[in-house]
């Protein structure tokens, strides 16, 4: 066998290893605890129920691999301490709004429509408690805007 065909046996049994872990099926998800949650608006009030993302695993997992979201679901991401981060959209096969929310849980940053799969760093744009992450689109059918009030009990005042 030539150098040539070595190598290129080689690159082809890298790649097939390469595509077999990208058709790989999703570690499966741990059943996270829910909670309620609302968010206050010039509009009134939205009810949600939000499964809890408060462990580093469940957080670095997210919605990942999500095939949907229903309209009154979403995920707390809690942080435990104010902090600046930033999300992508890894794995994320579904449109998101993620909602960046301060210690006393106001909005300071809205990311609308977050395109499925983009790995583009969204800034939280200042320090925050949690981040909550809603079906795409639906910051805007609710007519949420910075400044608006998330109540949960990780807020002050929640």
């Amino acid at each position: 066998m030539s150098l040539k065909t070595s190598t290129r046996r080689a690159a082809l049994a890298l790649l097939a290893g390469l595509f077999a872990a990208a058709a790989a099926p999703a570690p499966p998800a741990v059943k996270l605890r829910v909670e309620p949650l609302e968010v206050v608006s010039a509009k009134g009030v939205a009810k949600f129920q939000v499964e809890m993302a408060d462990t580093p695993a469940s957080r670095e997992r997210g919605l990942m691999f999500r095939k949907a979201l229903a309209p009154d679901r979403g995920m707390l991401f809690d942080f435990k301490t104010p902090q600046e981060t930033a999300f992508w959209m890894r794995n994320t096969l579904i449109p998101l709004d993620i909602l960046f929310v301060a210690r006393d849980g106001r909005i300071i940053t809205i990311a609308r429509n977050a395109a499925p799969l983009d790995e583009t760093p969204i800034p939280s744009g200042g320090p925050v408690l949690g981040v909550l992450e809603l079906k795409g689109g639906r910051a805007a059918e609710l007519g949420l805007s910075p400044g608006d009030r998330v109540r949960q009990r990780i807020f002050t005042g929640g």
